[in-house]
């Protein structure tokens, strides 16, 4: 009867005790034996029932050198094979199985191991164990891949996977994939891809990221393997570490290799360009995701709708918006912020507004931020009584005006002229415990010095000093300006010399004050406040000094403006011709003999060299010393007609009126032959050949026109009695205010010349047989029979009309009476 027994090391001392017969050699003669491992303790059992007991080899898997003998029967060639069933027993002894036992498996070979006439896999479980076990123990190098390539079963890449997910260190991660790439049987996986990628995230090893990501590419470009997540996964977790180019780089890799990129991964890059202040290229990155039809989650309408406000590309931002609501994704709070400040900047009030209202729709509560923008929005669009609104719907909140809004709403309503509501905020603000700065004080006071109210003014003024606040200089020209309007010299005396112990320069204030004297007329106030001036060290300059003179000139105060001419010639300032010739003007028309003496000193202060000729125009030939002809071209001689052509031409005007109101008719013909001779007046005489001829005296004064008209016909004359040159007809061209003294002159002695509207013409025959007549050679050759009306005919309204824009700044005194004959 056969017998059966359990074997194990403390059942083999004992068989060796009571059967010194048994000999280590004994094992060439095994007869039935079975080698188990128990995968836990590494023991290995020995089952045996034969007709002889044999001593069997026992092992453990520790040992590197495992040595696996199994009992058989031996047959006469040599050969091995089964004799006997084997009962495979638990450790109660209960039959577990019945077969014919196992044989040797090639260790690297063989995926599974043979219970009796059954394959049985290894256990993935243990597989897993052994390889974590090996890479923990021996982390890199040969030694780790010896150990590894000794193992007595065949990998894959489900095994080397679960390993990665038990290894924690990076390297150690990355020595297994690198050994189990050179293995016939690696595949590239997604899943392995990406759990290297996430042990060199957490080592933050971002350079061998980059490479193993290159090789990635390469490797699934060749095998055609999608690695969809772990690309995705490279993209994210470059772009959380702000690798910005190389981020962007692997996603044009990635687009280029036609793998798909998910919503997280352009999420992320989203975000970095955001962070690093490249909108644009975030845009691009959006852009790309409508191209490829990428979907948009929550997360990319947070990021994008704000970003497009922002830029300014509100209907992109609205568009995303729209479709945000329609995909059934809740809008934060800052998305409707973005949107309520753009639209408002962009002026978009309506729209901003919607949008405010929607907000509140879906129950979220402006934010202090929020009415502060729509309120700005509201005020830099002039519309203050929708920003009125928002402003007690923003305290009605609960939220209290910062010190901006508070400057902001009083400036605004101020510069909008709405001084009340102005002045109530004004009030609030002091009473919320803010003190108004400078410019919220210089607005108020500015506005009100604008619309006149001088006590505001002043009591903003005040209260601004009180409060130990420094006015600025616009405030100071404002007050300044308000009280020389209101006349009150002595209060702006008082700001003047405050302003100037403020440190501020004043002498352009005071005379920006005695310019608006002037210019209001106010000669007396001007005198007097220049007179402060002076008594305040405060000087003013030439050009107001002359502006005022000018002014006295006009309102006849004759002994105040000599003063302020001798001043203006003392402080180096050069009279001009256009100067000395309003004055002579003023002679012109004067009608006292004391203002004409006045006005002689007046003359002779200037120190001009005209005064000199007018002087020398009335003296004898015995003291000139040279004919009036001679002497007049020498004096014209010296003018720079490129600098002063327009006043010469004035001067011209003015001198030929006062010479024919003092009956020097000859000095006045010789000054009109110069003039002309000159081109003063270039266009006055045209001679059109045998058709017409013309004389166009419209920019003279009355004066000039009078001579021009009786020298250019003395000219006519002797061109066609002495040369035989008879036009078809002679025009003179005197405009309609000129048109009746010339006429009435003409008429003395009975001329051919009709009257129209503003010419005067005659055929060139009856002009001929006119100019026969004795009384005519005697009117051209000797005087002007004229009378004292005729001549002074509005001559204070075309006075002087030669050079409009050199005119006198104010119209001309009208004379009342005229001179007799």
């Amino acid at each position: 009867m056969i017998s059966r027994s359990l074997l194990c090391p403390r059942n083999l001392k004992q068989l060796l005790k009571t059967n010194p017969s048994i000999t280590k050699s004994s094992y060439e003669t095994l007869n039935t034996f079975l080698v188990s491992q128990n995968p836990h303790s590494g023991i290995g059992i020995a089952y045996c029932y034969c007709s002889k007991f044999i001593f069997p080899r026992y092992w453990t898997t520790e040992g590197p050198n495992v040595v696996r003998n199994y009992c058989a029967a031996q047959n006469s060639d040599g050969s091995s094979e089964w004799t006997g069933v084997i009962d495979y027993l638990d450790e109660s002894g209960s039959v577990i199985f019945s077969g014919k036992g196992v044989r040797s498996v090639e260790p690297g070979v063989d995926d599974h191991v043979m219970v009796g006439e059954v394959k049985r896999p290894f256990l993935n479980v243990s597989a897993v164990a052994k390889i974590v076990e090996i890479v923990k123990r021996w982390k890199w190098g040969p030694e780790m891949e010896a150990q590894l390539d000794k193992l007595q079963f065949v990998p894959n890449m489900i095994h080397v996977n679960q390993a990665l997910k038990g290894i924690n260190d990076s390297e150690s991660s990355m020595s297994l994939f690198r050994w189990a790439k050179r293995q016939s049987w690696y595949k590239p996986t997604d899943e392995c891809y990406d759990l290297l990628f996430d042990k060199l995230n957490q080592s933050r090893d971002f350079n061998a990221i980059q490479l193993l990501f290159d090789e990635m590419i390469h490797d699934s470009a060749d095998l055609r393997v999608s690695t969809f997540t772990a690309s995705n996964r490279v993209i994210q977790y470059l772009a959380k570490a702000e690798k910005l180019e190389v981020s962007f780089c692997c996603f044009k890799k990635i687009q280029e290799s036609g793998c798909k990129i998910d919503t997280q991964a352009h999420n992320s890059l989203i975000t970095l360009f955001l962070n690093k202040g490249l909108p644009y290229k975030a845009f691009e990155i959006y852009e790309t995701m409508e191209k490829t039809g990428c979907s948009l989650d929550g997360s990319t309408y947070e990021l994008m709708v704000p970003t497009l406000a922002k830029s300014g590309r509100l209907d992109a931002a609205f568009k995303l918006f729209q479709q945000m609501k329609e995909k059934n994704f809740r809008p934060s709070f800052s998305i409707f912020a973005s949107l309520v400040d753009s639209m408002g900047k962009a002026g978009r009030l309506d729209a901003s507004m919607r949008i405010y209202m929607e907000m509140q729709g879906f129950g979220l509560r402006p934010s202090a931020t929020m009415y502060v923008s729509l309120i700005e929005s509201f005020v830099k669009a002039g519309k203050l009584e929708a920003a009125l609104k928002l402003w007690d719907e923003m305290k009605k909140s609960g939220f209290r005006p910062n010190f901006g809004l508070y400057t902001m709403i009083i400036e605004s309503h101020a510069k909008s002229g709405k001084l009340e509501i102005a002045m109530s905020v004004f009030s609030d603000m002091e009473k919320a415990g803010f003190l108004p700065t400078p410019s919220t004080y210089s607005c108020l006071l500015e506005m009100h010095a604008s619309s006149g109210q001088v006590d505001s003014a002043m009591k903003l003024y005040n209260s601004m000093s009180n409060a130990g606040l420094r006015p600025g200089l616009s405030t100071y020209t404002s007050l300044l300006t308000l009280l020389a309007n209101k006349k009150l010299v002595d209060v702006a005396a008082k700001v003047l010399l405050e302003m100037k112990a403020m440190g501020f320069s004043v002498d352009v204030s005071a005379s920006d004050v005695l310019m608006v004297y002037i210019k209001n007329g106010s000669v007396d106030l001007a005198l007097r406040w220049l007179r402060f001036m002076g008594s305040s060290g405060i000087r003013t300059n030439n050009f107001i000094l002359r502006q005022l003179f000018e002014s006295c000139m006009k309102n006849g105060s004759y002994e105040s403006a000599k003063p302020l001419l001798e001043t203006y010639v003392n402080s180096s300032a050069k009279v001009d011709l256009i100067l000395y010739t309003s004055i002579l003007a003023h002679l012109v028309r004067c009608q006292e003999e004391q203002d004409e003496r006045h006005l002689m000193s007046i003359l002779s202060a200037t120190q001009h060299k005209a005064h000199s000729f007018m002087c020398g125009l009335f003296t004898g030939p015995e003291q000139r010393k040279k004919p009036v002809l001679s002497f007049v071209r020498e004096f014209f001689q010296d003018i720079d007609y490129e600098m002063e052509e327009g006043a010469a031409r004035y001067f011209v005007n003015v001198l030929l009126n006062y010479l024919v109101l003092m009956g020097q008719i000859n000095r006045a013909r010789c000054v009109w032959k110069v003039a002309y001779e000159n081109k003063l007046f270039p266009k006055a005489i045209v001679f059109d050949q045998h058709i017409a001829w013309s004389l166009d005296v419209r920019n003279l004064s009355v004066g000039a026109a009078l001579i021009a008209i009786v020298h250019s016909l003395h000219r006519f004359r002797k061109r066609m009695l002495y040369y035989g040159v008879v036009p078809r007809r002679i025009k003179l061209v005197t405009g309609p205010t000129l048109k009746i003294v010339v006429a009435q002159m003409l008429s003395s002695v009975e001329s051919p010349f009709e009257v129209s509207k503003v010419v005067l013409r005659a055929p060139g025959d009856s002009v001929l047989e006119w100019f026969k007549k004795p009384i005519v050679q005697q009117f051209l050759l000797n005087e002007i029979p004229s009378r004292a009306d005729i001549l002074m005919h509005k001559l204070n309204v075309l006075f002087p009309s030669s050079a409009p824009e050199l005119r006198s700044l104010s119209p001309p005194k009208p004379l009342v009476a005229s001179r007799t004959g």
